[in-house]
């Protein structure tokens, strides 16, 4: 591989929580390079002590996730060719700082704990006969379940970035979740009540972002979190519904 003439300017953040700063590194550049061989080589050459997460180096581990000058990309799928000449690197914004480069991602594995698992209704637990499914909801959960968990989309989104509100929404991996147990044609639990209440589905204002730095190109918005918004709306919001609702509590009492 050949070597570049120019080298890059690399600026890493480097510290804890409650101190840090940018130190900037130079790295020779070579063909091919993407973000994450130019930090691993600042850390192998100038700077042993650099914390990093990283495992697969091939955007299928999500580990690497950081934000590149700015926009939260894997730092394994962004090509130094990408920049002119200048990169920056930070920590995902939306979640605590350990070291430098990483960060505390441990809640969304306790938010995953709250969501119901795959639970078919009790006739098809019994049914020896195979499952059988159209091609379009195996297609639709496909998508769902190609995500990677690299959590880029839970640090865009601005009800977890900018408001810190992980007390009242999952955020948009966690909706990607949901939608693909709720929309399995061959699931039986309604998770509507989670939706509305813990889970938060109504704090997303559909802006998008979370799309945009998908990886995996999960369309996030479009395939999931406006379908479970209809359906939370027609659930609880409907006005027909809701009439209905309330007569029938009458009549109860």
């Amino acid at each position: 591989m050949t070597v570049s003439i120019s080298p890059l300017k690399l600026s890493v953040f480097r510290g804890e929580a409650d101190r840090g700063e940018m130190v900037a590194y130079s790295v020779p550049v070579r063909e091919g390079m993407v973000v994450l061989d130019a930090v691993l080589w600042a850390q192998a050459n100038l700077a042993p002590d650099l914390a990093v997460r990283w495992n697969c180096k091939a955007a299928k581990c999500g580990s690497c996730a950081a934000e590149v000058n700015g926009f939260p990309r894997l730092l394994c799928k962004s090509p130094v060719d990408d920049y002119a000449g200048e990169i920056s690197v930070r920590p995902m914004a939306a979640f605590p700082l350990i070291r430098d480069l990483v960060t505390d991602v441990s809640w969304n594995y306790e938010v995953n704990k709250r969501i119901p698992e795959f639970t078919p209704p009790e006739a098809d637990q019994h049914d020896p006969e195979p499952w059988r499914m159209q091609q379009v909801d195996v297609d639709r959960v496909i998508e769902f379940r190609k995500c990677i968990e690299c959590f880029l989309c839970q640090d865009v989104c601005h009800v977890l970035r900018n408001h810190g509100r992980t007390d009242a929404y999952f955020g948009p991996r966690f909706m990607v979740r949901m939608a693909s147990l709720e929309m399995h044609p061959k699931d039986g639990l309604d998770r509507r009540p989670l939706l509305k209440g813990d889970a938060g589905v109504g704090f997303c204002n559909i802006t998008k972002c979370c799309q945009e730095v998908c990886p995996e190109h999960i369309h996030i918005t479009d395939n999931a979190i406006i379908p479970l918004k209809e359906r939370t709306a027609d659930a609880y919001f409907d006005p027909i519904r809701a009439l209905t609702r309330r007569l029938g509590r009458r009549s109860a009492g």
